[in-house]
């Protein structure tokens, strides 16, 4: 046995520490007592102990207390922990066990027992001591292997870089000193605090190991690319002294983004064929793909700017490294098991290796989701931008590394199309439908060239004279070879691509002649009204207002008679511009609806200030006055905020005439709905003009 092995033996009892005191010194221990569990704290932090011999009943501090604040700061293998009790205290030892206890020994004690408990820690505790050091020596072993060794003492804040780590940059071995500003200095402005912040974490144990690649500046005044990794070396009470590494160049391979300094297609791709082949040689070797992609990105770049859109990206970015550099317990995925790539655009990906399960990804995916529903701030505007996340895993089979980028491609527009923000699994039957997307896509593109969109219009009508007010115009798609396609089929996709812009404008202005038309053959006073629909996208173009301007003019319709729905949603999305937009095209003269009012985010802290004339009342509200009284009191509520704030009400989705009936008594002005007719085609809409006298009941 070491002479050098100390021992603190903690009893409140003079006797007791006595006896186990000279008993074990004469085994060639080192022991310190202490007579309570505060001496016995303050001990250990003035002092290295490798066993401590602690007495369960003490006054004013327990030893199970002490056993608590000891774990705290050192783990059963830095500093073991023998509880002395009596025989009868079986409690006492499940929770000391419990609590981190290595073992315990029983009063009366018997000293051959109590050394071979002891002689067993001390054992236990070498072993442990000699791993580490071995790890230390392999560490270092494995730094000298690559291109360049850096070795940092953080008692004495001098750090050795290897002739191979100065040459790399251009510089003899006695033109670099011994200081960290010598690498930090080096290092590219927009890299610094990252690297600052990966180090700080491995020093204080918050990562397992530092690994950080960033750009260096070489003595030829260029960047060059490279990869750090270093290990700390910690003491007995688990605090880094000395943090050693490697550092490798990567130029050749790093080809960065240069907007946010993540790695690219080509870095990525590269990593993932590396990651490809392992799990083919090792079959178990989980892995996913994730492919995210901000929703609606090209609204917010054609609205407000490519500035705000690139200053975005690199908040988007930012907001991402910070969720995957923390270890995330729950899915078991570790700050070095990721890669965080851009791909071009919007568009982002992240490779998670070692995987224990595939719902590890998915929760990987929705805690990122989650993290990006909060507000990016950019020029001190909050801009919501969520993202919508595909993944695809290993396990489902690839040929090529691609196939599983395709994959999580495709799960991610899967996303898109069920719910902006949201997160999808990729699964077999997703190709089938890409493919089928993708040809849908390019149907509706060349569908917008060749003018196969036809406007429908539905009724609007009176519900106090029960005369007709107006159509809302809605939009089909005249398939050449297929049925008629109703709008849910291809108004995401119109969204998504653009294709609703000119789509928009083929609305709008059909909408505007065939209204001046039925003025000329039925005028009527007021003079017919028709609604058109706007869409983000079409809403947000700079060149609305002149659109819209000449289309009044074109055809010669009175403003007041044309009457342009919004949704709150689209309020909500970018209240300031909309607002503005809004206000221009008030000022010249159309009317202003806001559509399914109650359905989507609170709007009421702006309705007061937005131009509005009308308010809509969606039609799951309007469908269940009749026999659900809460749907009826917010009817009622809607309509009486409409008339304090003097806004018209128009009702959707009138089935019946006890919902007119009801709708008319409460005020509302105007209803639509199957009740009235369904959506009709010029024609049809033109007939029923002929016969409206036969409407009023």
């Amino acid at each position: 046995m070491k002479a050098d092995s100390r021992l603190l033996v903690v009893d409140d009892s003079e006797m007791n520490r006595d006896i186990l005191a000279r008993r074990l010194g004469k085994e060639g221990h080192g022991i310190v007592t202490a007579a309570s569990g505060r001496q016995a704290l303050d001990r250990i932090k003035e002092q290295e102990f490798d066993v401590v011999l602690l007495d369960i009943e003490m006054p004013e501090m327990s030893g199970l207390e002490v056993l608590q604040q000891i774990r705290q700061r050192y783990s059963q293998i830095e500093l073991p922990v023998v509880m002395v009790t009596s025989r009868s205290d079986s409690d006492d030892i499940v929770r000391a066990l419990d609590l981190g206890a290595n073992d315990y020994i029983t009063k009366p004690i018997d000293f051959a027992i109590t050394s071979a408990r002891v002689r067993t820690q001390l054992s236990l505790k070498r072993t442990e001591d000699a791993r580490r050091e071995g790890e230390e020596r392999y560490a270092l072993a494995l730094a000298g292997s690559n291109d360049g060794i850096w070795d940092w003492n953080l008692r004495t804040r001098e750090i050795r870089f290897s002739g191979r780590w100065k040459n790399s940059l251009g510089y003899a071995d006695d033109e670099i000193g011994s200081v960290i500003e010598e690498w930090f200095d080096r290092i590219h402005s927009e890299d610094r605090a990252r690297v600052e912040s990966d180090m700080k974490a491995c020093i204080a144990g918050s990562i397992p190991h530092f690994e950080n690649e960033h750009r260096l500046l070489h003595r030829d005044s260029s960047y060059r690319w490279v990869l750090s990794r270093g290990v700390a070396i910690r003491d007995h009470a688990g605090i880094a002294y000395r943090i050693a590494g490697s550092q490798t160049d990567i130029t050749s391979i790093k080809i960065a983004d240069p907007l946010t300094g993540l790695p690219n297609r080509t870095l990525f791709m590269d990593r993932l064929s590396r990651v490809a082949e392992k799990t083919k040689r090792h079959p178990d070797h989980l892995f996913a793909l994730l492919f995210l992609d901000l929703d609606q990105f090209k609204l917010i770049n054609d609205s407000l700017g490519h500035m705000v859109g690139d200053q975005l990206i690199i908040a988007f970015a930012r907001r991402l490294e910070s969720e995957l550099r923390c270890t995330d317990t729950t899915a078991r995925i570790a700050a070095d098991e990721h890669t965080l790539a851009r791909l071009g655009g919007d568009e982002f990906t992240i490779l998670l290796e070692d995987l224990h399960h595939p719902s590890d990804a998915l929760r990987v995916a929705e805690r990122l989701g989650e993290a990006l529903k909060h507000p990016f701030i950019i020029g001190g505007r909050e801009i919501f931008a969520t993202a919508s996340i595909g993944v695809s895993l290993s396990s489902t089979g690839f040929a090529q590394p691609e196939d599983l980028l395709r994959d999580a491609d495709t799960a991610m527009y899967r996303a898109k199309a069920v719910r902006r923000g949201s997160v999808e699994l990729f699964d077999s039957k997703m190709r089938a439908s890409a493919v089928a997307r993708l040809q849908l896509e390019t149907e509706l593109r060349h569908a917008a060239e060749r003018r196969e969109f036809n406007n429908w219009y539905q009724l609007i009508v009176n519900l106090k004279s029960g005369r007709i007010h107006g159509f809302e115009a809605l939009v089909r798609w005249q398939h050449p070879s297929r049925p008629l396609v109703q709008p849910a089929e291809f108004i995401p996709i119109a969204e998504e691509t653009g294709v609703i812009v000119e789509l928009g404008r083929q609305v709008l202005q059909e909408a505007c002649r065939q209204l001046k038309e039925w003025h000329i053959l039925y005028p009527s006073e007021p003079p017919l009204a028709v609604s058109v629909n706007l869409s983000r996208r079409h809403l947000l173009q700079p060149s609305l207002m002149k659109e819209v301007r000449e289309t009044l003019e074109e055809v010669e319709i009175h403003p007041s008679c044309l009457k342009l729905e919004i949704t709150e949603s689209l309020v909500m999305a970018n209240p300031d511009q909309v607002k503005r937009m809004l206000h221009e095209l008030k000022d010249l003269g159309v009317s202003i609806a806001m559509d399914d009012f109650g359905t989507g985010y609170s709007s009421l802290s702006h309705l007061h200030s937005l131009p509005i004339d009308t308010l809509k009342i969606d039609g799951s509200f309007v469908s269940q006055i009749e026999d659900n009284p809460d749907k009826l009191e917010i009817v009622r509520t809607i309509i009486a905020l409409a008339h304090n704030l003097r806004l018209q009400t128009i009702a959707e989705g009138i089935e019946t005439i006890e919902q007119m009936r009801i709708l008319r008594e409460l005020g509302c002005e105007f209803g639509q709905g199957h009740f009235f007719s369904r959506p009709l085609d010029a024609s049809a809409a033109t007939e029923l003009l002929v016969a409206e006298g036969a409407l009023c009941t």
